[in-house]
């Protein structure tokens, strides 16, 4: 069964966005901020099940996310239909040196 790993989500929600356009822009200025790599996945979700959460608008209408409870990730979890694709990879920002001087 496809899942999204307890670890993905260190805050108290998961944020399933609804735009690849939104998901890479959180994978490249969010993600790799740190020298971490972002990642871009795609998934489905029961309909049934998803639509008891309201869709957030977190910005723009493009920033279209649901906010799902990280208690409620195992649930969540049960609910996601055949597999989780990676459709982008993002790599760690390179840190320019500083100019010798």
């Amino acid at each position: 069964m496809a899942s999204i790993p307890s670890t993905a989500s260190r805050a108290a929600y998961l944020y399933p966005v609804l735009e690849e356009s939104y998901a890479t822009q959180i994978a490249r200025v969010c993600n790799t901020r740190d020298g971490g790599i972002g990642y871009v996945l795609r998934f489905e979700v029961e309909t049934d099940y998803v639509s008891k959460f309201p869709v957030q608008i977190a910005g723009s209408r493009v920033h279209r996310e649901y906010w799902v409870p990280a208690e409620e990730l195992g649930i969540f979890n049960q609910h996601i239909v055949g597999t989780i694709e990676v459709i982008g990879r993002i790599p760690r920002q390179q840190r320019l040196a500083a100019a010798p001087g």
